[in-house]
């Protein structure tokens, strides 16, 4: 057993002589969940294994055509043709486009009847070409074919509603939603418990299992602004969250087990402000002051070889970059709902060094970073490319190759 022992020893010696790098991640085991400390370089420190390449955009905050004049874009989906469908939330509609970047179609317009949207927050698609689009304002996800007429919608009256992603045929992932107050009855501000940040759902509406912890800041504001996060799917059914304002990534399986945890060394605090925000109600307004909380990523995705991609921030954002969303609800007395949403800062900015690409193994090591020169508000992947959304400013999707050096 000591002979055995020592081998093993040297063995770990022997690999980190080889690669240093490992020195800068600490892993340890907490009632049987992984827990990995990285440190600020991965283990692609002197030689990275994969490069991107910027190869198009869509959209432009200045563009005349018609149909690329996005208001708030906020996810996209590609199907196996290689279609791009881009939700322009601002305009309530699915802009949809081919490979090549080339408009064909619109779908959808502002309403509550089949087809149409209210501010609808993500979409995903199958590989028979349906989508699924979570309209959490009209309380459903709408079921779309291929040519944009309605399959099926499902009602989720008493479930606050938040992004989807496709798990497998008839089953969706949904989390617990963004970071604004919504209507919903059985909605954060009107919890005193916090719920859980995954459910699983079908095809029906039935909520078949609950996952993932939130952390309780014991403030109504906070809670909702500090369990904020992105999440994605891989081909096993794997979860993977990446927290906006908690240094905290994680991997839960199919069944809802947390696998792993993994945070990374940051040169900024991601400690809960002073300032808590506030919400105040006036007849039938409802007018709220979101905390602001340091941010330290704003998106996941994996990829084919499960290999993590994170939006990372090095930095946080200077006053001059800042571009703020304020949200307007109103709810009149015969129970008619009004959302506006208005953009207050320098929108002009496009570009930026605060943001860069973690790339993390499967098993939640932080491989390498890519640095990016403009903002990014969300990510998406199919296949080898990124699309990294710019919502606030710029509101056109980058569409990256990635390289395997």
């Amino acid at each position: 057993m000591r002979k055995i022992s020592s081998l093993l020893l040297a063995a770990a010696f022997f690999l980190l002589f080889l690669n240093p790098s490992l020195l800068a991640q600490k892993v340890e085991e907490i009632n049987g969940v992984q827990i990995i400390h990285n440190g600020q370089k991965g283990q692609w420190e002197k030689k990275s294994q994969v490069s991107v390449k910027l190869v198009q955009t869509i959209g432009d905050i200045e563009a005349e055509e018609e149909n690329l004049a996005f208001y708030l874009p906020s996810d996209v989906a590609i199907d196996n043709e290689s279609n791009i469908y881009i939700l322009d939330t601002g305009n309530h509609r699915l802009q949809k486009f081919n490979a090549q970047g080339q408009f064909m179609a619109s779908i959808g317009h502002k309403g509550q009847g089949p087809g149409e949207f209210y501010f609808p927050t993500s979409v995903d698609v199958d590989p028979d070409g349906f989508l699924y689009i979570s309209d959490p304002n009209n309380q459903r996800i709408q079921i779309l074919k291929p040519d944009g007429k309605e399959f099926k919608t499902i009602r989720l009256i008493k479930e606050p509603m938040g992004p989807i992603r496709l798990l497998k045929k008839g089953v969706l992932a949904m989390s617990s939603g963004g970071s604004t107050i919504s209507f919903m009855p059985g909605s954060w501000e009107e919890e005193n418990k916090l719920p859980k940040l995954i459910k699983i759902i079908n095809l029906e509406g039935d909520v078949l299992k609950r996952f993932g912890d939130a952390f309780d800041y014991k403030n109504i504001l906070l809670n909702k602004v500090g369990n904020s996060f992105n999440f994605d799917v891989d081909l096993e059914g794997n979860v993977y969250l990446a927290f906006h304002h908690q240094n905290r990534i994680e991997q839960y399986s199919p069944e809802g087990k947390l696998l792993w945890r993994a945070d990374r060394k940051l040169p900024y605090s991601t400690d809960p402000p002073k300032n808590k925000g506030k919400m105040e109600a006036k007849g039938g307004n409802r007018l709220i002051q979101m905390p602001q909380m340091n941010r330290c990523s704003n998106g996941i995705a994996v990829d084919g070889k499960g290999r993590i991609w994170v939006v990372g921030l090095k930095r946080q954002i200077r006053q001059k970059e800042r571009v703020d969303t304020a949200v307007r609800a109103m709810i009149s007395e015969s129970g008619e709902k009004t959302l506006s949403f208005s953009l207050k800062g320098n929108t002009d900015l496009q570009t930026t060094d605060m943001y860069q690409l973690e790339i993390y193994s499967h098993e939640g090591i932080l491989l390498g970073k890519i640095q990016l020169n403009h903002f990014v508000d969300g990510i998406r992947l199919k296949k080898n490319k990124l699309y990294l959304i710019d919502k606030n400013r710029g509101a056109k999707i980058y569409i990256y190759q990635i390289l395997e050096n």
